[in-house]
């Protein structure tokens, strides 16, 4: 382990926060509509992004710069904490709530047509 315990803990605050603010980055993706094609990958790729910006900020702050030993040891607590983070875009209500209407558009949708 060559990331320090105080950079380990906040990288892992920025997890949670991003976490309990997934739904407001599916905002932020849905925007992207027609360019992208998934709104929970891009949704993942812009808290990832974030969590990553931070972790290089707290380098920056301490006046440091990360080994290619903390850049892997960042990726596999990313790594790590992806099914928490993915789960966290995928059962939003919002999500659930556009799952449900494209269901339902689907239903009403002739095949064929």
């Amino acid at each position: 382990m060559t990331i320090s315990k105080d950079n380990r803990d906040f990288i892992d605050s920025l997890v949670d926060y991003y976490i309990s603010e997934s739904e407001s980055y599916k905002q932020i993706a849905e925007n992207f509509v027609p360019e992208v094609e998934s709104i929970p990958d891009t949704a993942f790729g812009i808290i990832t992004g974030c969590v990553y910006s931070g972790f290089l900020q707290a380098y920056q702050n301490q006046q440091q710069t990360p080994s290619l030993e903390d850049m892997r040891e960042f990726n596999e607590i990313i790594k790590q904490r992806a099914p928490l983070i993915k789960k966290s875009i995928l059962n939003s209500p919002r999500h659930e709530a556009i799952d449900k209407e494209q269901k339902n558009k689907n239903k009403e949708t002739p095949l064929g047509k």
